[in-house]
């Protein structure tokens, strides 16, 4: 049986949103193993709850404990907080057999088979993702000015990564993001977005959002891009991600948008699968 890496960072408040998004993998990709790695800061108090979640989807829950002096020199205030780095600095704390690893934002929903995304050939990249740029041009080159990275194409998001553990473990370190924290401060906006593109963005492996990461505020706007081609059908059957982006989430009682509905649905089937494992 085939098996996937899944790597997540959240705190206690994402551990309802994080079971829908593994449920809604689990039900599209058939016939795989996963390992659920999940940065955190501490222990959490669901903890055996959550390792009874992933058993019944077949999926084993590996906690990385991040060090209470791990970060003690991290340039880190209100604004950026300790977490921004984990996702960057995962390697650090992923087992040696660990050669490739899917990183996923805790306010995503898989709608079909990751398989096609994970069995992608990095080579020599550092990571494979997806930029919104083709939504709004403008914000493209705010960015490419603000961050001063001319050469580099799109502005990635950093909510799904597929990363080349292998090729990160020689390349990123603690000094080279910290230094570049303490020099750029004034100009982030998003700041472990930034890092990515500022300092990597040279090395990703750049993959079409309305397959592998489609913000799902924006449909009416894939759909006007595509002439009509990225409908909802066209979604529902080839679209791998749903990602929830933004300050307005599904899971709210009155969340909104085209997609809120089918999010609420798996959400739903992950609560049922949860009472039949109490």
């Amino acid at each position: 049986m085939k098996t996937i890496n899944l790597l997540f960072s959240i705190d206690d408040n994402y551990f309802e949103q994080l079971k829908t998004t593994l449920f809604s993998l689990r039900n599209n990709t058939p016939n795989t193993f996963f390992r659920v790695f999940v940065l955190q800061k501490k222990k959490f108090d669901w903890e055996n709850e959550f390792k009874k979640f992933c058993s019944a989807l077949n999926m084993c829950y590996k906690p990385l404990i991040i060090g209470a002096n791990d970060f003690k020199y991290a340039p880190v205030t209100k604004r950026y907080p300790e977490t921004i780095y984990y996702r960057l600095l995962a390697q650090d704390y992923l087992p040696k057999d660990v050669e490739k690893i899917l990183y996923l934002d805790a306010d995503i929903l898989c709608i079909n088979d990751i398989s096609s995304l994970y069995d992608l050939k990095l080579n020599s990249y550092l990571y494979a993702a997806a930029s919104h740029s083709q939504l709004t041009n403008l914000t493209t080159v705010v960015n490419k000015v603000r961050l001063q990275n001319y050469d580099t194409e799109q502005y990635y998001n950093s909510g799904v990564l597929l990363i080349n553990v292998v090729q990160a473990r020689h390349i990123i370190n603690h000094k080279i993001i910290y230094d570049f924290i303490r020099e750029k401060r004034a100009t982030l906006l998003l700041p472990d977005q930034d890092i990515l593109n500022s300092l990597f963005g040279d090395q990703i492996l750049s993959l079409p959002d309305q397959v592998y990461n489609f913000d799902a505020r924006k449909n009416l706007t894939y759909e006007m891009i595509s002439n009509g081609t990225w409908d909802l059908d066209w979604v529902i059957n080839n679209t791998i991600f749903l990602h929830f982006c933004g300050k307005e989430k599904p899971w709210e009682k009155n969340g909104k948008g085209k997609f809120a509905a089918l999010y609420k649905h798996y959400a739903h089937l992950s609560k049922l699968t949860a009472a039949k494992i109490d």
